[in-house]
């Protein structure tokens, strides 16, 4: 990991990072986006015949018949699990059910004036593919925290897609009575589940994170079929002023074993800490190959010249996972995709079990958006309802704004309701006075 110090001779490369990190977002994506465009095609075009020629070249399914994974294969993943993890997937599960509850948008009315009513209906949306990476680490966690909150929402179709799940995966599926899951994944899994073959019917929108082709795929076909969001390399940054060496390198590393292009980050305003840190990163990180790897590719420690500055770098870096030292740094954090508050909060607790989901912004997206919840699964439509008396309050001002349009039709189909509530409020004047 660099040592790098916003004062003094590093002060130029520190603003220099720091730039660099702000506009990190998609920049790789470019590099694989030809051969991802081919093979969504190809699959829009061909159907199950190309989804299978990519499968089996790319994820090994030997035949269209082995797409489909039967619920018996899932009950058998889940009794093949001892009862401790059969424990920990329903613990896992329950926890992230209840967040997702909570975070619930409701549906409301109100009267803004007389007459009128407003107000908002939520409602699910009605297919939803799910992304379960199954490369260098499969995921089973993936899995419950983009289904889970998708069956919250209300949603019907719930469909599961990974190349070679883990047992893990499976009895996931198993616990949360998934119905539909096939055996593929990459750019031919998103083509599949945005455009439909004759085994995958195709979904509204599309949840997960993945590799870079995953990626680029979910940026190819976002104009046909909704994404939650383009997930890059996992990120941490840690700021603090009073946590320990061995806890703050522990979570580097941790976060930096998912790749090797993740990004790593400590912020402080302690020298002293700051070298502590990068030793003890460099000794966990020893026998970890991918972590190393990261650490040294996108590692750094930041010596900020005070606790102002290394609140407003965090922000400007808005990070997937950020780690402070108390719930009173709460009141600056602007922009994280979820944050940890103290020594005893290690971020692989909200990557399983916590509750929060851990499909998060990264690559600076954290500025705009918060990490999967049930928001990502349903549609806020809204209602209205006037009276007589409510259109005669307010059409006369709808229809200034319409004539200053140029819009015609708008203010005379206003104009027809004032002239009938005219007539209505006239009548009543009549029968009032006898």
């Amino acid at each position: 990991m660099r040592l790098i110090q916003t004062t003094g001779r590093g002060a130029r490369k520190a603003a220099e990072m720091i730039a660099a990190l702000e506009t990190r977002g998609g920049t790789s994506l470019d590099s694989v986006l030809p051969a991802v465009r081919r093979i969504v095609a190809d699959v829009r075009r061909g159907g199950d015949r190309a989804l299978l020629r990519h499968a089996k070249k790319l994820d090994g399914l030997v035949d269209v018949e082995d797409l489909r994974i039967g619920a018996n294969e899932m009950t058998a993943a889940w009794e093949a699990c001892d009862a401790a993890m059969r424990a920990a997937l329903t613990t896992a599960a329950k926890q992230i059910r209840g967040f997702a509850e909570r975070q619930m948008p409701q549906a409301w009315k109100c009267a803004p004036i007389a007459g009128l009513i407003t107000g908002q209906l939520v409602r699910p949306l009605d297919a939803v593919g799910c992304y379960v990476p199954s490369g260098r680490h499969p995921l089973p966690s993936t899995l419950l925290m983009t289904a889970v909150p998708a069956q919250v929402a209300g949603v019907e179709r719930i469909v599961a897609v990974s190349a070679n799940p883990a047992r893990e995966t499976l009895a996931a599926a198993h616990l949360l009575g998934i119905t539909e899951f096939y055996r593929v994944g990459g750019a031919q899994a998103i083509a599949a589940l945005a455009y439909g073959t004759e085994s995958i019917a195709r979904v509204d929108k599309i949840v997960g994170p993945g590799n870079l082709y995953v990626t680029a795929a979910k940026r190819e076909v976002a104009f046909d079929c909704a994404i939650d969001m383009l997930a890059g390399p996992t990120e941490i940054v840690v700021t603090s002023e009073r946590g320990t060496a061995a806890e703050i390198a522990s979570d580097l590393v941790a976060q930096a074993e998912h790749d090797p292009e993740a990004l790593a980050i400590f912020i402080t305003t302690r020298k002293a800490l700051a070298e502590e840190v990068i030793a003890e990163t460099k000794a966990r990180a020893r026998t970890n190959a991918v972590a190393r790897e990261a650490l040294k590719r996108n590692g750094a420690v930041i010596v900020a010249a005070s606790i102002e500055e290394a609140r407003k770098l965090t922000n400007r870096i808005a990070p997937e996972h950020l780690t402070v030292d108390s719930m009173e740094d709460l009141a600056w954090v602007r922009n994280a995709g979820s944050v940890f508050v103290g020594r005893w909060s290690a971020q692989p607790m909200g990557d399983y079990i916590s509750g929060p989901n851990h499909t998060l912004p990264t690559g600076g997206l954290a500025r705009v958006r918060g990490g999967l919840s049930g928001n990502d699964f349903v549609k806020l439509i809204t209602v209205q309802e006037y009276d007589a008396e409510a259109i005669r309050e307010l059409g006369p001002k709808a229809v200034l704004l319409a004539e200053a349009e140029g819009l015609k039709a708008h203010a005379e189909t206003v104009r027809v309701r004032l002239k009938s509530a005219s007539l209505k409020n006239a009548r009543r004047g009549r029968k009032a006075n006898g």
